[in-house]
């Protein structure tokens, strides 16, 4: 088995809390990382070293997304979001107006605009070239917990401890759909490529697929024994792949709802899901420090990678599929040798090779989900931003 040593490109350091997000730029070189000590980095991961240090944010940094020109918009706790320049590192715009965290954002394609959820139970809309808001999406009866854009930039869907998802357009900033089916809090969004469906996953432990353009329920996705936790879709929009705190991944096929894989071996709930550009393989982080490659086809676990000594809060691929870069409650980023892995499983896991024994691993002092839910799974205002803050312990 290829060690974890040869694997490993890189080790960041620099941050001083959990790195919850990352996000890449389009030509895979540089990284921007959030974290719980308020801070981003920017990272350039050809020479693994840190370029900028973004220090406005006052509270815990929750949320990154870039735009094609190299900027940078982060949410945080401290209830603003902000614009920087990813060149300079000096900031461009202060975005105020919500009044509770930053839990979710989204750019849309052309950089134009961002949309950002909050636990002020609204979505707001802002010009990213003059800092103002534009709308504030009001209708959500509880905290926003989840993001997306469909491809095109103009609806975006947004999932709430309500239970409920809505669409938006974000042009006029109509409600155009409320989705309602769930029995517990939105955890994750997706949109397929093509536009046509949403996937969502609940604390309810199922997943849903609804048509984005009138709002059916198309399937419920039952399996899971616990609360969704992470979600990716194949390029193809053909399949779905789901994490949960029952610390199984599983495949689905959104077109029958029916289950392919259940695939087990991580030995703490699941944090972060990324599919590769050919959707033959799939890598999961887990509270247990690991991450895991998984085999689309067969179901196969192929390989556990070890380095990290923290969970495993955020993952991304490079463009070019080259590179996997983690972040973690160990504060440090790694980058990975995503290439060499795949190349070394292309045709599935070597007959007699025996996978890494996670026996023992856990850093359950970083896990907050489900688990930790208020009683009833619902409440409201104030309270519910004590009680969501208070169930994430600082790292």
């Amino acid at each position: 088995m290829e060690s974890p040593a040869r694997l490993e490109l890189l080790t960041l350091r620099g941050h001083e809390g959990s790195v919850s997000a990352i996000a890449l730029t389009r030509d895979g070189r540089r990284a921007v990382s959030v974290c719980s000590d308020a801070t981003l980095r920017v990272w350039d991961l050809d020479r693994g070293a840190e370029i900028h240090t973004l220090t406005a944010h006052s509270r815990s940094v929750t949320a990154v997304a870039l735009t094609p020109d190299g900027r940078a918009v982060s949410g945080s706790e401290d209830r603003t979001l902000r614009v920087w320049d990813l060149e300079t590192g000096n900031e461009i715009h202060t975005l105020k107006g919500h009044g509770a965290s930053v839990t979710a954002l989204v750019v849309t394609p052309d950089g134009r605009l961002a949309a950002s959820g909050s636990w002020d139970q609204t979505v707001r809309v802002w010009d990213l070239a003059s800092g103002e808001v534009l709308r504030t999406l009001t209708g959500h009866t509880g905290m926003i917990s989840a993001l997306a854009l469909a491809p095109d930039g103009r609806r975006a869907v947004s999932g709430s401890y309500d239970s409920t998802l809505k669409v938006w357009d974000l042009e006029t900033g109509a409600e155009l759909r409320t989705l309602a089916g769930h029995n517990g809090m939105i955890s994750t969004i997706a949109v397929t490529p093509d536009g046509t469906r949403i996937v969502s996953g609940s604390w309810d432990d199922t997943l849903k697929v609804w048509d984005l353009d009138t709002g059916s329920e198309l399937q419920t996705l039952a399996g899971h024994e616990g609360a969704i936790t992470a979600l990716a879709l194949t390029p193809d929009g053909r399949r779905a792949v789901s994490g949960s705190e029952d610390c199984s991944v599983r495949v689905w096929d959104l077109g029958s709802g029916e289950q392919i894989h259940a695939m087990v071996g991580h030995k703490a709930p699941i944090s972060a899901l990324v599919v590769t550009a050919d959707g033959r393989r799939a890598i999961s982080g887990s509270f247990d420090l690991t991450l895991a490659l998984w085999d689309l086809i067969t179901g196969a676990e192929l390989q556990v990678v070890t380095g990290h000594t923290g969970a495993i809060e955020a993952l991304t691929v490079t463009e070019n599929g080259t590179r996997l870069v983690s972040g973690s409650a160990d504060q440090t980023l790694r980058v990975w040798d995503l290439a060499a892995l795949l190349s070394r499983y292309s045709d599935g896991r070597p007959e007699g090779e025996v996978p890494v024994d996670r026996t023992g691993l856990a850093d359950v002092n970083h896990y907050w989900g489900a688990a930790s839910r208020p009683e009833g799974g619902s409440v409201s205002g104030t309270a519910q931003e004590e009680s969501a803050r208070g169930s994430k312990p600082d790292a």
